[in-house]
């Protein structure tokens, strides 16, 4: 019996090898301000290997080269988007949502317009948890949220405010009935987040190792679970590009397994990863 082997390059062999993972590594330091360990290795490998296959390539270095050439631009975004993405859920770190409630939204002067920047957003399921509770305890009073990522494709999901119905058991019943909307028919097996939310979350890219825009001040800024990537310089450099957004008064919260002692002295601390500007 006869046939035909195909020569496209066999995946499975196909092996990251230490030069080309510290290459990687170097590149998602320079642009994101990442620290890769060498036990995210496989990370990178099962990751990329995708876009290998698709191009039809046979090692990570050829890939490498191509995204770091002149016109790979769209490509590199590709990557440093595959390599970047963290998990989130909605209504992480319940406490947070708790004092934002008791402490924040209960103090607020009537009639100014709070403002909330949720960065390193990820998929949307942060400012999205953030707007629900905004739109129950303020109802048409002023509120704003900006949500920023480095990655354009979680960007582009988190938009559409469309997300996977297994996600259901993270939100509290009240604002699944209220502010979310159940797939049916070729939707089915969704979960949308209904419109009027949508529209008051604003999202932009943003490299947080980069000068921030121009966005005004913020009463609150989340940056959680983002820092544990960072090594200390970079960690510095981008809570004091954030703190200079923070108005006097407003408050600053981190992952509770991070912490801004040895990273700023510009705020104090509240509780457990929630700080002050005084």
């Amino acid at each position: 019996m006869t046939g035909y082997a195909s020569n496209k390059p066999n995946l499975l062999a196909v092996v990251l090898h230490e030069k080309e993972f510290a290459q990687f590594r170097d590149l998602i330091y320079r642009i994101a301000g990442i620290s890769m360990s060498p036990a995210k290795k496989p990370l990178v490998t099962s990751r990329l290997a995708k876009r290998l296959k698709h191009h039809g390539l046979g090692s990570y270095g050829e890939y490498f080269q191509m995204i770091t050439a002149a016109n790979g631009k769209t490509e590199l975004q590709m990557a440093v988007d595959l390599l970047t993405t963290n998990e989130t859920h909605f209504f992480r770190e319940p406490k947070h949502f708790e004092f934002l409630r008791q402490s924040v939204l209960s103090a607020r002067k009537p009639g100014k317009p709070l403002r909330i920047w949720s960065a390193a957003c990820s998929s949307g399921e942060e400012p999205y948890s953030i707007a629900m509770l905004l739109d129950e305890v303020l109802g048409t009073a002023p509120w704003e949220i900006v949500a920023s990522d480095l990655s354009t494709r979680v960007l582009e999901k988190a938009r559409t405010g469309l997300y996977p119905i297994g996600r259901m058991p993270e939100i509290p019943r009240h604002y699944l009935s209220n502010y979310c909307l159940k797939g049916t028919g070729t939707q089915e097996g969704t979960l949308l987040i209904e419109r009027k939310l949508r529209e008051r979350v604003q999202f932009m890219h943003y490299n947080l190792t980069e000068a921030p825009p121009k966005l005004g001040e913020f009463d609150v800024i989340f940056l959680r679970n983002v820092m544990i990537y960072f090594d200390l310089d970079t960690k510095r450099q981008v809570v004091s590009r954030l703190l200079s957004l923070l108005r006097p008064g407003g408050h600053f919260l981190v992952g509770h397994s991070e912490t801004l002692n040895g990273i700023s002295e510009d705020v104090r601390l509240v509780q457990p990863a929630v700080y002050r500007k005084p």
